[in-house]
């Protein structure tokens, strides 16, 4: 048994450059998914040209799901992984591991190549998903953790900005190349990953994980490296007292065997609250995000060409919500921030579908709905992930976030575009508005799910919230 203030430590430390160093070596993922997503969207059309890859809308089609299914393989592998042989470790090599993918990606020759190498760039970015949310709410400071995480995730938006304003000018074929210029948009992300490459070698093993992987001394060492990094940059000012200890049991040993025992016997109804939060949002998301083109072309007339356009102010709409929103996940709380935004955005796209079907809207006002949709919406899907990753023991924080993602992705989000799909081939407004109840009908009963069966975190220690399958009573009985 060792008594520690080791998280207590990390906790009560002020926010410096250390800190800004850490949100932009691990924030980059969420840029990374959503450039990703982004492009291939936008390229499908260029990759059936005889002079390009000579793809069908089929094969097209095919290689995002593929992606997904890479994602969802990735966050379960990796995640096992992370929570197994550390944080840092797993997220140099998922990092390595799409910047390697996404090269190979532009060198695609054939269908069967650009599949198996959208299938590796999936593996990669799902196993970034666990390695870095559980590493980011592990070295944040309490008081600031939802804010953080929420502005992080909300991110992927600016990847879609870029992807967006990158297909402008690479898929236009009196500025490129046609042949290359698709070729030329997966080097945004590449380049991207070989600069945070170098960023993250500078952060840390969480000193969290080698505590309960009986690696006490490696683990105050590195502390007290970060705390002498916070006085440097804050000369004369005293660092506050940790409050408390824990008492921890260097000897436990983990295995899969913890992950069932944590989510199912343990906090069966937290598993339930970050399920729903999961599935509703994911649902959501792939149903107009993955669709809004085919709506706007199908009942707007809009060009194929100037949809990237319409993208722009619905990707900052998804941007600003987290930003603006996130303090008060903080202030105000979990709980009633999470339910409201889901219930705001149910609420918000009812309306909408009904002035759909009155006719009332044309290209540029339903972009605007769906922007101040998705400003709440964009806010509690970010929420969804901060809950997984806040409210499992930290030995299995990793695989619980991998395996919430897998199943949100799976039930939610791979049914949603197929549906909605087949909605809009109708033409008919008033089935599409069938599909905006359905979503909004999600997000209502998530919002009500986390009302009632939420857990409040705001401001509170990861241990509190959930204590480590390592920490142990002074009588030596492991605490739930």
């Amino acid at each position: 048994m060792l008594r520690t203030d080791i998280p207590q430590r990390l906790d009560r430390l002020p926010w410096s450059r250390w800190h800004w160093m850490i949100v932009i070596g691990l924030g980059i993922t969420w840029i990374l998914d959503g450039l990703e997503v982004t492009i291939v969207g936008l390229i499908g059309t260029r990759l059936q040209d005889s002079n390009t890859l000579g793809l069908s809308s089929t094969e097209v089609g095919w290689t995002a799901s593929l992606y997904l299914a890479g994602a969802v393989a990735g966050a379960l592998g990796f995640g096992y992984l992370t929570d197994r042989f550390g944080r840092k470790r797993l997220f140099l090599v998922t990092l390595a591991w799409y910047l390697v993918a996404t090269v190979l990606s532009a060198l695609s020759w054939n269908f069967a190549s650009f599949a198996v190498f959208r299938f590796l760039t999936g593996l990669g970015i799902g196993g970034e998903y666990s390695a870095i949310n559980s590493t980011i709410d592990e070295l944040i400071p309490a008081a600031r953790r939802g804010h953080v995480d929420l502005a992080i995730n909300g991110t992927w938006w600016v990847g879609t900005i870029l992807g967006s304003g990158a297909s402008i000018v690479l898929l236009n074929p009196h500025l490129v190349d046609q042949r290359i210029g698709w070729r030329l948009a997966f080097g945004i992300g590449a380049a991207l990953a070989i600069a945070i490459l170098f960023v993250r070698r500078a952060v840390p093993e969480s000193p969290r994980w080698l505590l309960t992987h009986g690696r006490a001394d490696e683990a105050a060492r590195v502390v007290d490296e970060i705390e002498a990094e916070v006085r440097r940059e804050l000369p004369g000012r005293d660092l506050a007292p940790p409050a408390g200890t824990l008492l921890v049991d260097l000897d436990r040993r983990h295995d899969l065997a913890d992950v069932w025992h944590a989510m199912v016997r343990l906090y069966p109804r937290r598993t339930f609250v970050a399920l729903s939060l999961m599935v509703s949002q994911a649902f959501l998301y792939n149903a107009i995000f993955f669709t809004e083109g085919l709506v706007l072309s199908t009942f707007f007339g809009v060009p194929a060409q100037n949809v990237g356009y319409y993208i722009f102010p619905f990707a900052v709409g998804n941007l600003l919500g987290p930003l603006l929103l996130g303090h008060f996940f903080d202030s105000i709380g979990r709980k009633p921030m999470i339910a409201a935004t889901y219930a705001l955005s149910g609420i918000l796209l009812v309306a909408t579908g009904i002035l759909f079907v009155r006719g009332v809207l044309d290209a540029r006002t339903i972009t605007l709905c769906w922007s101040v949709i998705f400003f709440f919406a964009s806010a509690g899907a970010s929420s969804a992930y901060l809950t997984v990753s806040e409210i499992f023991p930290l030995e299995i924080r990793a695989m619980a976030i991998a395996l919430v993602f897998g199943v949100g992705t799976l039930a939610g989000g791979a049914l949603a575009p197929a549906l909605f799909g087949a909605l809009i081939a109708t033409k008919s407004p008033e089935r599409v508005f069938d599909g905006y109840l359905l979503g909004a009908a999600a997000m209502l009963v998530a919002a009500a799910v986390q009302w009632v069966y939420g857990v409040e975190a705001a401001r509170q220690k990861l241990e509190d919230v959930a204590a480590p399958l390592s920490v142990a009573t002074p009588s030596g009985a492991y605490m739930a």
